[in-house]
């Protein structure tokens, strides 16, 4: 059974969803939210595996209560938005259902949901991943001004502190998120991310180079290029860990 909550301010939208999501008896509507605080209240609160969720609605956006998340479950969008608005959006969304919604989209939209939970199943070991961690399987949702992506964790080479932000690295993108660099240590896996020195987490998957460095240390040379020194203190650890 897949849960699943709606989050529109259309009470009409919501009900002409559910009445929709009949045809599919594999999902459980859970909840539903009337604004973003409503959607982020019962997320954090349920740990859905789907949310249907309204873009544009009173006070923040869905993509502003994304942002807010610190892992995001898979997300359908239903929009008044036309396409080409869409476009704008580098989110990698399971789906977009444009309102009023057709069923032929809404099954679409559902098909690609099992596909995706499939491949998630051939890569998950079957335990419950621990709400609290991380793990290099989750996807995240990054939001940066107007600018918006989901990522999954394996494809960040690099967290980088800027204040009381961290810069995150994937592809050719640098969005800043209003995250310190100890927050996301805690949260993140030891095994895949590294905290080189004070201002760098790096993923050790994504790691191209290693060169011996001043002082002890190392310089570290990532996929996209970057070059992290590793502190001395911390290139015990780091040799501990990689068996140098």
């Amino acid at each position: 059974m897949i849960r699943a909550i709606i989050i529109d301010d259309e009470r009409l939208a919501r009900n002409e969803l559910k009445k929709l999501l009949t045809d599919f008896p594999e999902i459980e509507v859970v909840a539903e939210g009337a604004n973003a605080n409503e959607g982020l209240e019962k997320i954090e609160t349920i740990n859905p595996d789907l949310v249907f969720l309204d873009i544009q609605m009173p006070g923040k956006t869905g993509f502003d209560m994304l942002a807010e998340l610190d892992k995001a479950p898979h997300v359908i969008f239903t929009t008044a938005y036309d396409e080409y608005a869409l476009k704008a959006f580098e989110v990698n969304a399971l789906d977009y259902l444009l309102k009023p919604i057709e069923p032929k989209r809404l099954a679409d939209a559902i098909q690609k949901l099992h596909i995706q939970e499939e491949k998630e199943q051939g890569t998950s070991n079957g335990m419950n991943i621990n709400r609290e961690m991380l793990h290099e399987d989750d996807q995240v949702f990054v939001k940066d001004g107007e600018r918006c992506w989901f990522v999954k964790l394996s494809e960040i080479r690099l967290f980088e502190s800027v204040g009381n932000y961290a810069k995150v690295f994937f592809a050719n993108n640098k969005p800043l998120i209003l995250k310190s660099l100890n927050a996301l240590e805690e949260r993140l896996d030891e095994k895949t991310f590294f905290r080189a020195n004070r201002k760098h987490i790096v993923n050790l998957r994504l790691i191209d180079k290693i060169e011996p460095y001043f002082n002890g240390g190392l310089l570290l040379e990532l996929k996209g290029g970057e070059k992290i020194e590793v502190s001395r203190r911390q290139t015990v650890k780091f040799k501990e860990m990689m068996s140098l």
